[in-house]
Formats: structure tokens, sequence, C-alpha cells
């Protein structure tokens, strides 16, 4: 291991930032610009991969040996679609963390990101809910909580085209108060450039097709085992007894439902890694795409 790559990404940023060998912007509205900077691209990332495989703790596990090809070709052929990132893994993996931190480290740099929960395409199961008396209730009796079967995927779908072409749209909002209630076309989600969607639902059926990168977070299940009965007592008022059933639950349903994606997945990402680890990675990533002589 060479001295950069002991000292790691804040001191490739600065190296990045201080190097009075850089080349010249190039001009993205010619097609041979944007296959200049998606060769360019394509090199550092490469250093990217590189360099994580040997940190201490990794983010990247595993990434697709094709991904940074086929993402570097759409951008050449479709430069102003939307970059759509869809981020999927088994309950308490970290996808809502991991999210909170690219937009946090995006929006530092005055990029717009918009961030869309699935979680809010759940049915709508107040009536069932009514009848069996409670959520707990209703899955004790067999409702398939985190079945493909229990989303609006066709509108998640309609929606996600429209964002993906740049058209603002309104997505349900299922109330997170017990009641089981969807109320349609609730939330505004605006067309930002990048656009990340993240839940166990975002590759359910063929949503998984329209996304650029596609991230499967994986942890250990033991963490995430403490990080989802901690948030059901803390977050959800749900008594421990109640939490560990559901707990049984979602392993099963992550295996059946969830886990498949993995396979699918360009990138999949340790949801146990340093977060500020991964906030310099991108800020790095930040800084060569941005770093060029005028």
């Amino acid at each position: 291991m060479n001295e950069d790559e002991k000292l790691g990404f804040a001191h490739l940023i600065e190296k990045e930032l201080n190097s009075e060998d850089k080349i010249f912007k190039p001009d993205l509205t010619q097609k041979t610009g944007r296959e200049f900077l998606a060769f360019y691209l394509q090199t550092k990332f490469k250093q990217v991969i590189a360099y994580d495989n040997k940190a201490p703790i990794p983010i990247f596990t595993d990434i697709k040996y094709d991904f940074i090809q086929r993402f570097s070709k759409r951008l050449i052929q479709n430069p102003q679609k939307r970059i759509m990132i869809g981020i999927t893994g088994e309950s308490a993996s970290g996808k809502s963390t991991i999210c909170k931190e690219i937009k946090r480290v995006i929006e530092r740099f005055q990029m717009p990101v918009t961030i869309l929960t699935t979680d809010n395409y759940f049915n709508d199961i107040s009536a069932l809910i009514a009848k069996y008396g409670s959520f707990d209730a209703l899955r004790d009796n067999g409702y398939d909580v985190d079945s493909p079967n229990s989303f609006q995927l066709d509108i998640l779908k309609a929606d996600l085209e429209k964002i993906s072409q740049g058209e603002d749209v309104y997505s349900p909002e299922y109330l997170l108060n017990g009641t089981g209630v969807s109320v349609p076309q609730a939330k505004l989600v605006p067309s930002n450039k990048i656009v990340i969607v993240e839940g166990m639902a975002s590759m359910y059926g063929d949503n998984k097709d329209i996304y650029d990168i596609k991230i499967y977070v994986e942890t250990d299940l033991d963490i995430r085992k403490e990080r989802f009965l901690k948030r059901a007592y803390t977050e959800r008022n749900q008594d421990l007894e109640n939490a560990k059933k559901h707990w049984e639950y979602i392993i099963g349903a992550g295996e059946k439902y969830v886990k498949p994606y993995k396979a699918d997945a360009d990138i999949v990402i340790n949801g146990d890694s340093d977060l500020n680890y991964f906030a310099q990675i991108l800020e790095y990533i930040h800084t060569i795409t941005n770093n060029f002589e005028d």
C-alpha cells in the first residue's frame, strides 16, 4: 500500500483540488465531449473501487463488472434524463441512513436531489385494520405486509417514469399512525437531476428497470435485529413482544421478497460502514466530476 492509499480519500480530495495537471472541461453539448467525460469517469471510478478494496472496512462489497461502462454509455446517449438511483435491502439494513447521508453530501455542493421512499406506496389497509382491530392482529391473521401485492406498484411505476423524464409528481402518503390509511397524491416529489428511490419495494416488479444505478444494502443479521428492535420501541411505541414477533415475520419476508434482488444490483454496499468514510467517497466523486480547467 502506497502513501496515498494509507491517507485515504480525504488526502485524495486535497490532492485533486491542488493539482496543477487538470484537464479542460469537456463540452457536454457535444457527443465527443460526453464520450471523453465517460472515459475519464470510468478511469476515476476504477480508482475509487481500488482504494476502497484496501480500506479496513470497505463500503463496496460487490460491483458488477460492466456497471461503470453501462452507466457511462447511458450518460452519453441520454444526458437529459434524470439520474435514477434505486436502493433496496432488507429491513433495518441501513437504507434510509445511507440515503440521508447521500442527500446531505450532495446538497452541500448545492446540487438538487430528490429522495422518494416506496413505503408511501403501501396499499390502503384501513378497512382491514378496522376489521381486525390492529395492524399486529391483521399480520397475525396472515396479511403479508411486505409482499409485492401490498404495494401500489402500478402507481409507483407511473410516477418513476414521469420523474425520470423531468416531471414533478404527487406521490401517495402512507400514514404511520396505525390506521393503515394511504392518502392519494399527497406528497410533492420534485424531479431533480438526481433522484434516489429507497425501500424494499423499489425493485419490485419491473420498476428496477428504470434505474441507472441499482444498489443493494447488506448488513449483518444481528446488527439489523438490534436496530429494528430499538426503532420499534423507541420510535414506533411497539411493545417488545410484538416487535420480536414482527421481526420474525420480517426475516422470512426479506428472504422471500427482497434478498433475490441482490443479484440484480449494480453495487452491493456494506450497511454497517463508517458514514464519515462514505461521505469522503461521495465528496471525492463530486470533486473528480467537477474539478476541471476552464
